[in-house]
């Protein structure tokens, strides 16, 4: 199992401190995330000021983007980088595409992905092999490519491609059509293993794919103190209000609570929802642990479960070196 970071959400100035510390640490990659501040902007840093750790986007908003838009984003920074890049892509949900983005959310977001997913490696085939382009689906007809447009063959054409997902649609999809599977923070080992897997699994044998050639990373909660398990109940609380993931919350029987926490979201009572959250549900959701015991607690947790593993919590250099480097050394 490999060992990656999470970029803080800050600005651009910083991330170059940020992405060297990463590497000289010995985590494997860095993911930056969709959530203040653009995913794919960093990366252009990453890939300046670094020279042999991994970096990708965990995650960038599929439907906030066109085909093209990513093909050509992605392409420069596995250029740039010298193959280092990866592609991680999310549905979000309904509200935010729609009254965040302003773009439209399709009637089957997992045909729609699969459709995106094909037209973003049409492009990176075109400009590699100079076959012209002529991808047509459902959502994209994409047939011009003049050379003026065309940036041409780079030496590492073959982007890896990871979706995020906390659903089975998503999840089988993965394993159809993508390199990776972003398990997101609301999940349980469980539910990774009897829902999400076996999801993978389904997809991979759809399409006759080896599924050691699949890579599942896993962001994990874990908690030391007292502060962190309240920050971690109240970050649950906030997830499982979303209908959508309401599956999670199911498979424990904690549906009637999901349901609580639904309607107290739509009323704006924020404060008073980590009070559903006892703490059954908070060890099932997260590593509770002394900070001596997270390393091998979080492995224990995931063996045979994810390949690669990164923290809720955000790496900042100079903070909890020891314990960074107590979990890259026992991932070794």
């Amino acid at each position: 199992m490999v060992i990656d970071a999470s970029l803080l959400p800050v600005g651009l100035l910083q991330v170059p401190e940020i992405a060297k510390a990463a590497e000289e640490m010995g985590f494997n990659a860095i993911w930056t995330a969709e959530t203040q501040h653009d995913p794919f902007l960093p990366g252009a840093l990453i890939a300046h000021q670094t020279r042999n750790i991994h970096f990708g986007t965990a995650v960038a908003i599929a439907f906030a983007r066109s085909p093209a838009t990513l093909a050509y984003t992605a392409w420069d920074l596995a250029q740039a980088s010298g193959g280092r890049f990866i592609l991680g892509l999310g549905t979000q949900v309904k509200g935010h595409v729609e009254r965040r983005f302003g773009m439209p959310w399709p009637e089957s977001p997992v045909n729609k992905l699969r459709e995106q997913i094909k037209a973003v490696r049409a492009f990176w085939k075109t400009w590699q092999t100079g076959e012209p382009l002529n991808f047509r689906g459902e959502y994209y007809k994409l047939t011009l490519m003049s050379p003026f447009f065309n940036p041409g063959p780079i030496d590492h054409p073959d982007i890896p491609i990871f979706i995020a997902g906390v659903n089975t649609g998503l999840a089988k999809l993965a394993g159809e059509a993508a390199d990776g599977f972003h398990v997101h923070p609301f999940h349980t080992p469980r539910y990774l293993a009897e829902i999400l897997r076996p999801a993978i699994q389904r997809g991979l044998a759809q399409e006759y794919r080896a599924e050691n050639a699949f890579q599942i990373t896993v962001t994990a909660f874990a908690a030391v103190t007292p502060q962190e398990r309240e920050f971690i109940r109240q970050q649950i609380s906030f997830y499982a209000s979303t209908p959508s993931y309401r599956p999670v919350m199911d498979l424990h029987g904690w549906h009637e609570a999901a349901e609580k926490l639904s309607g107290m979201a739509a009323r704006g009572r924020w404060g008073e929802m980590p009070g559903l959250i006892d703490d059954s549900m908070l060890a099932a959701f997260a590593v509770l642990c002394d900070e001596a015991d997270l390393p091998d607690a979080l492995l224990e947790r995931y063996q045979g479960l994810a390949d690669r593993l990164s923290l809720y919590i955000p790496f900042i250099p100079g903070e909890r070196d020891r314990l960074w480097k107590n979990i890259l050394g026992k991932s070794r």
